[in-house]
């Protein structure tokens, strides 16, 4: 009985210490059941878009795309400080970067597949969507397809006029230079917010697409054409 117990202590210590490693050390790498790593990666599973008025603040103050990424990986989101409810959410999330400590906001539209990363400005409670301007796109959904073609004739139609192969050619063209027109988008309409995205080509036109965000899939429904 006494070999039990003290295997038993035995056990419990190691479990201790084995809970103490995946908290402190692992927490932004895994244990996808706290809080907040759950926030973080429901941003990673968005495709991240900075504005053009606060892709100018972050150039003055020398944040690159890898670092804005870095928040969520490493950061830490202050609940206590974000708007968690209405829509849209934004979460605050912190980190230090050369030893000092910046802060950023990352929005969360209800039903769209975009994230709006901000620099703070007033209340984080009054926040709403940007609706003027651009925003570029900066950070994807880690999975091989997150793009879906429609498949129906007028789309079809759309697709063989302009040259659009595949989802794979639409996903390789976001890529590379894409951006969200927020006065074209509407992120309250229903039953789906709309976000008109503008794929800039090789050969010097830019497709725009009308677009939602279905099953983890970004869906392109329709294309504008001149």
């Amino acid at each position: 009985m006494k070999s039990f117990w003290r295997r038993l202590r035995y056990y419990g210590l190691g479990f201790g210490i084995g809970l103490i490693f995946v908290f402190f050390f692992f927490r932004n790498r895994g244990c996808s059941w706290l809080p907040e790593n759950r926030v973080k990666n429901t941003f990673l599973g968005r495709v991240l878009v900075i504005s053009e008025d606060n892709q100018r603040i972050f150039n003055q103050h020398r944040l690159t795309d890898s670092m804005i990424v870095s928040f969520l990986n490493d950061g830490s989101v202050s609940f206590g400080s974000s708007k968690k409810q209405g829509n849209p959410k934004v979460y605050k999330i912190s980190k230090k970067l050369n030893g000092k400590g910046v802060e950023l906001w990352f929005s969360l539209p209800e039903g769209a597949f975009i994230s709006e990363v901000l620099w703070p400005k007033g209340s984080i409670q009054q926040f709403k969507n940007t609706t003027s301007g651009l925003g570029r796109m900066v950070h994807f959904p880690n999975v091989e397809n997150f793009v879906f073609l429609k498949d129906n004739p007028v789309l079809n139609g759309q697709r063989r006029k302009l040259g659009v192969k595949d989802e794979e050619y639409i996903q390789l063209l976001m890529k590379k230079n894409s951006l969200i027109d927020f006065a074209q988008s509407n992120l309250e309409a229903e039953p789906f917010p709309e976000q008109l995205v503008l794929l800039p080509r090789q050969q010097g036109d830019t497709l725009k697409a009308r677009t939602v965000w279905f099953k983890e899939h970004i869906e392109f429904y329709r294309f504008e054409e001149k």
